[in-house]
């Protein structure tokens, strides 16, 4: 979001990248990482007023630690890289908690679907 924004990262983003780097050695608590997502959260929708992409060939570049940089339009850094690198952690953490015997199913990840569902369906 802040490069749809054409900002700087906050503080908050290295501070949550040097906490996964260092996860294998100092995991944290789960009141830790709660807080964590409380702050994540609002720093969302704090970026969400007005974050409609109102030029979607506007340049965004993305580097990457290991020295790559991509060069995007912001229509294609939201459609081919923020979208699919979203999804990809959803889903690898819904796969650490089936792993970890978390009951979870199907019904879990599309519960945003269920408004859509026909009433003679439900049961």
């Amino acid at each position: 979001m802040y490069r749809l924004h054409d900002e700087e990262f906050s503080p908050l983003v290295a501070a949550l990248l040097d906490e996964g780097l260092g996860a294998g050695d100092q995991p944290g608590t789960l009141a830790e990482a709660r807080g964590r997502i409380a702050e994540v959260i609002a720093a969302v929708r704090d970026l969400a007023e007005g974050a409609i992409v109102d030029e979607p060939s506007r340049a965004v570049a993305h580097s990457l630690p290991n020295g790559m940089t991509f060069d995007f339009t912001a229509g294609q850094y939201l459609r081919d890289w923020a979208l699919p690198q979203f999804y990809f952690h959803v889903m690898t953490a819904y796969a650490i908690l089936r792993h970890n015997g978390v009951e979870l199913g199907k019904a879990d990840y599309v519960r945003h679907l269920f408004p859509y569902l026909r009433p003679e369906a439900q049961a």
